[in-house]
């Protein structure tokens, strides 16, 4: 990998580690597809999943302290016991397709947030654990849990602190699955994983400047702008197929 390839994904891996902190998701979302354009989307996979995987335990405390916590850790539960799976499904298919299937992946989270927000009644644990499965076969297959997750907490009315808060736990606990995984079923290895190390200090420095903005921002505004990330997600999705 060239110097010039790797300063790109050091540029890409701030800006979606700002929307991490801003949002509470959407790393992987940006990350993965963007990524394919320099790297194979297996590893492109692996190299989101590691990095999500590092930055998890950065203000864990608080997060442990806004999240919905019976809702998050169900979600969790059931998407580490998927997350192999996914890995399985990767594996098994070819570069061209996993583009395709991530491209898709993308535009439907983003058409999942589109629609209107749901009562005041919390989802059964029915839901909750279709969208743990959900999440863990997608964690898996593409190291983006959030489009089941996201749209769970989005329709939902509550404060953007707890939504957000509640998915980052969810998305640690998904990302260190897909670690244990990826290591295990062969897909990982040492070489990705020096570049994720390479990589995080643009993670922690966009987490951060994205964390202190987070707050400032009104809560309609804050479901636009996370609407507006999935939009952005699937569109470049798109453009790497048709390029």
């Amino acid at each position: 990998m060239s110097a010039t390839q790797l300063l790109l994904l050091a540029a890409v891996t701030f800006g979606a580690a700002y929307i991490r902190g801003l949002t509470g998701f959407g790393m992987a979302i940006i990350l993965v597809p963007l990524f394919g354009l320099i790297v194979k989307p297996g590893e492109a996979v692996v190299i989101a999943i590691l990095l999500q995987a590092l930055i998890g335990p950065v203000g864990l405390k608080a997060i442990l302290a806004d999240a919905h916590r019976p809702s998050a850790l169900m979600i969790a539960a059931f998407a580490v016991l998927a997350t192999p799976l996914g890995i399985v499904l990767l594996m098994q298919t070819t570069p061209d397709v996993a583009r395709v299937l991530i491209a898709v992946i993308a535009i439907a989270a983003f058409l999942l947030v589109l629609l209107p927000q749901r009562g005041t009644l919390r989802p059964g644990p029915k839901e909750t654990a279709l969208t743990g499965i959900a999440a863990g076969i997608l964690t898996g297959f593409a190291a983006m849990p959030g489009p089941p997750v996201v749209p769970f907490y989005l329709h939902q009315p509550i404060p953007p602190k707890e939504a957000r808060a509640s998915m980052m736990l969810v998305f640690f606990a998904t990302a260190i699955a897909g670690t244990i995984s990826a290591f295990v079923l062969g897909l990982a290895n040492g070489r990705l994983m020096w570049l994720s190390l390479l990589l995080f200090p643009s993670v922690l420095l966009g987490n951060w400047l994205g964390a202190k903005s987070f707050g400032k921002v009104p809560p309609t505004l804050w479901r636009s702008f996370v609407a507006g990330v999935l939009g952005l997600a699937g569109l470049s999705a798109i453009v790497r197929l048709l390029t």
